[in-house]
């Protein structure tokens, strides 16, 4: 099995067609043909696009158009984010080369992805809480921006390097790992779970959510672990729900 073709690259709003050509011959190098945009330029170059791309016309044809992140990455389990800035959510970056052994393990049975954000703004909060994993590629102070192609490039370099190693062997799983359309359902039901329990205000969910995603992200979420973890929140509810019966009696 080719894991490479499990693997999807997803641009966030690339500004520049001239990017996304030079992404395709990037991707197209290393044996990795599977392109998703998110909400592109409305009207993008792509003559210029195809130029940049030199003899990856084949990526840049078979380019998915989504309109949000959640849409692209739905169908993959592992979806690493790639992210220059730090912060409270974005302090447990890996390197590409730490990234690479998780993406294939997941390539092996499922799509897998590796997310870029805009080229001036890179990835938001709202788009970084939809990512299993966080990526940084580390360079040099004098310079430290990468342009879009080269920070695609040294990724997919990584991935290439290990899947031809000879070194790396799929896993083998008992219970299939939960797909991004999976886990957002999971988090629904527990944001609706933590507002009904009184757990946490109304006001405070989308932070405490982000931390929440942060905790079940930092490991392998299979289908079994969220039918699990939905039967936590769904009893949680209908418990808090008796609860306000009890306290609230109907008048008769």
């Amino acid at each position: 099995m080719n894991l490479l073709e499990n693997i999807r690259i997803i641009l966030v709003e690339p500004k520049y067609a001239g990017n996304i050509g030079s992404v395709c011959r990037a991707m197209m190098n290393m044996g990795i043909t599977d392109l998703a945009l998110v909400v592109p330029d409305e009207h993008p170059d792509w003559e210029e696009a195809r130029k940049l791309a030199c003899h990856a016309g084949p990526v840049l044809d078979r380019i998915k158009l989504f309109r949000t992140l959640e849409e692209a990455a739905a169908d993959c389990t592992v979806v690493a984010g790639t992210s220059a800035r730090t912060g409270f959510y974005r302090d447990h970056a890996c390197l590409p080369r730490e990234i690479a052994p998780v993406v294939l393990d997941s390539a092996a049975h499922h799509k897998a992805a590796l997310v870029f954000g805009r080229e001036d703004k890179g990835l938001f909060n709202e788009e970084i809480a939809i990512c299993t994993h966080l990526l940084n590629i580390p360079s040099s102070e004098c310079y430290p921006s990468l342009n879009l192609s080269h920070a695609v490039m040294i990724c997919c370099y990584e991935l290439f390097l290990l899947a031809g190693s000879g070194d790396y062997k799929p896993p083998r799983e008992s219970s299939p790992e939960a797909t991004g359309r999976m886990r957002e359902l999971l988090f629904d039901s527990w944001s609706r779970m933590m507002l009904e329990t009184g757990f946490c205000e109304k006001e405070k969910l989308d932070h405490m959510m982000l931390g929440l995603r942060r905790i079940f992200n930092r490991g392998k979420l299979t289908d079994n672990d969220v039918k699990i973890l939905l039967g936590i929140a769904r009893q949680s509810r209908w418990v808090a729900a008796e609860l306000e019966k009890y306290r609230n009696p109907a008048t008769p």
